[in-house]
């Protein structure tokens, strides 16, 4: 009975898919989310459709679509029937094979015969053209113009022959002017026309259709109604060739106590269609990242035996091998595991099944629209902008460096859900430098360097006269005293940190001894020496710390 229903079900489908009427409807992007990886688009359309069943096409997909993350979703009175991601070849426009059109011809004969006349005026021109300047080297030759003759002998028919070499140069210079202007017009007319002329000609190959550029991304909504309705359709998939990239600003003021931190997201893609004034959101969620959590199965042993290998001249043994077991003995096993499972109340058949989570992630909402176009260039995204409480320190450490650092710590941060990222730190409106902020492995608070203040004095000093070292029997001791002096240049009281430390070693022959730490806080496992104390403007505090190392006299220990 069930495989009937199926086979009903089959071929009504496969009906409605021929039976169907089709209507591409227009569909804009109203919402996407980027994703570190990816992006989920959100496209809003309206439908008005018939009785029965019609098949809903958007064309103007991305190519990088997965088919698989597809959903649809329809206001109206309908019945989703199916939705599918689809792409299709356009098939060409059949050329046609028909002479000129009777226009296309008359208009040919017409322009041919306005060619040919054109060309005879031309012509005509040229013939003037070539007279005149005929008639000047004619008179530029003459014997009178150029002294030959008795012209040289009487000034006035010298000045006689200049005044008519001049009236008529000039007359044939204006003439040949006008014939080589009027000339030029008639060239333009006739390019003009041979130009319209290989028009008509190609007539035929301009009015075929351009072949398809390439295939049409569509998805195709298969919906089904008693009657005449008019709704709205929203459909969403996952796309590829997406991405963002977080940076940070954090910008700190001693005075107000507070750091403002800046979210940005450098957002780019390639997907193949444009984002035009949509509302964006970034999430720190991957959609392509493995969500399958591990589970341990049960970890079999057995016992490893020595393969002996027998030849002629010797024996020899390599490697332990899995020693193989026959088919009674796997029985055993198998039996015997199973007794030690009920006994052990280790568990069901459900922890041999894989479980999927759904990762938790963060996601920013923007609340302006934004355009990307789909070019790959990065568009700075302001993601959030908040306050945050800090605490203003200095510390320093003398041993390695003579200075005090300001130092900035921030507490609170995992509530803003971050992500990896670099980040650009800013103080009393200077750019510091810059930091990585890595929220997976920080401690609670996070310090931020602001830089060296070069109004605290730090100066650190070994204390040469209480420098002992002894031998009793066999053990050498050696007596090591220093003195830290720090002092307040500023106006203003600092909190200052002084870090120093002691030896540690793991060798028991090795003995260390704090002799005097003036009461500072100490980690005997990391030797580490902390002193917190506020300093007052202007005053200075000296602190004194010394330890004792005792060794065998026969070695030596570097400190």
């Amino acid at each position: 009975m069930n495989k009937i229903i199926g086979l009903i079900s089959g071929l009504c489908i496969t009906f409605f898919s021929f039976a169907a009427d089709k209507e591409i409807i227009k569909s804009t992007i109203s919402e996407v989310t980027v994703y570190t990886q990816g992006a989920q688009v959100f496209r809003k359309a309206n439908y008005t459709v018939k009785p029965g069943v019609t098949q809903l096409i958007i064309e103007g997909i991305s190519p990088n679509i997965d088919p698989k993350s597809l959903q649809v979703k329809a206001q109206g009175n309908v019945v989703l029937i199916d939705s599918k991601y689809s792409m299709y070849y356009p098939q060409p426009e059949p050329v046609k094979l028909e002479g000129l059109p009777l226009k296309v011809k008359k208009d040919i004969q017409l322009l041919q015969d306005s060619i040919t006349n054109i060309d005879y005026e031309i012509r005509e021109l040229q013939d003037e053209i070539d007279v005149l300047a005929a008639s000047k080297t004619i008179l530029a030759n003459n014997g009178s113009v150029r002294g030959q003759g008795k012209v040289n002998d009487s000034i006035p028919l010298l000045k006689m022959t200049m005044d008519y070499y001049t009236f008529k140069m000039n007359e044939i210079n204006k003439k040949m002017l006008a014939l080589s202007r009027k000339k030029a017009e008639k060239d333009v007319k006739r390019s003009a026309m041979h130009a319209r002329m290989n028009d008509l000609k190609n007539y035929q190959s301009s009015s075929t259709p351009p072949p398809p550029k390439g295939p049409v991304h569509q998805i195709v909504v298969t919906v089904q109604s008693k009657e005449v309705v008019t709704g709205k359709l929203t459909v969403s998939y996952l796309v590829s060739n997406a991405s963002w990239v977080p940076m940070y600003d954090l910008r700190s003021d001693i005075a107000t106590g507070k750091v403002n931190l800046t979210y940005k997201a450098h957002v780019s893609q390639t997907t193949g269609e444009d984002w035009d004034d949509v509302r964006l959101s970034v999430s720190t969620n991957n959609p392509y990242q493995n969500k399958t959590r591990p589970v341990l199965h049960p970890w079999y042993i057995d016992y490893y035996v020595a393969a002996t290998y027998y030849d002629v001249n010797t024996m020899y043994s390599n490697a332990p091998v899995p020693q193989v077991m026959n088919k009674e003995a796997k029985a055993d096993a198998a039996k015997q595991l199973e007794e030690d499972m009920e006994l052990s109340n280790a568990g069901d058949a459900s922890d041999f099944t894989t479980m999927i989570d759904r990762v938790l992630s963060a996601e920013f909402k923007i609340d302006l629209p934004y355009s990307i176009k789909s070019n790959g260039e990065e568009h700075m995204v302001l993601v959030k902008n908040v306050d945050l409480n800090a605490t203003f320190k200095h510390i320093c450490v003398p041993k390695l460096d003579p200075a005090a650092y300001l130092v900035a710590q921030i507490v609170k941060l995992d509530e803003l859900q971050l992500v990896p990222a670099t980040a650009n730190i800013f103080f009393d409106g200077s750019y510091i430098g810059e930091t990585y902020l890595d929220p997976t492995t920080m401690d609670d608070t996070l310090s931020l360097s602001l830089g060296k203040d070069p109004n605290i004095i730090v100066k650190r000093t070994l204390l040469k006269k209480d420098l002992k070292e002894k031998i009793v029997g066999n053990t050498k001791e050696r007596t090591m005293s220093y003195e830290i002096e720090v002092k307040n240049l500023k106006s203003t009281t600092i909190d200052l940190i002084v870090k120093d430390q002691l030896p540690v070693t793991q060798n028991a022959d090795i003995i260390i001894e704090a002799i005097d730490l003036d009461r500072a806080n100490y980690n005997e496992v990391t030797g580490i020496l902390n002193w917190e104390f506020d300093l007052k403007p202007k005053e200075g505090k000296k602190i004194h710390f010394s330890f004792r190392v005792k060794h065998n006299k026969d070695q030596n220990v570097a400190l």
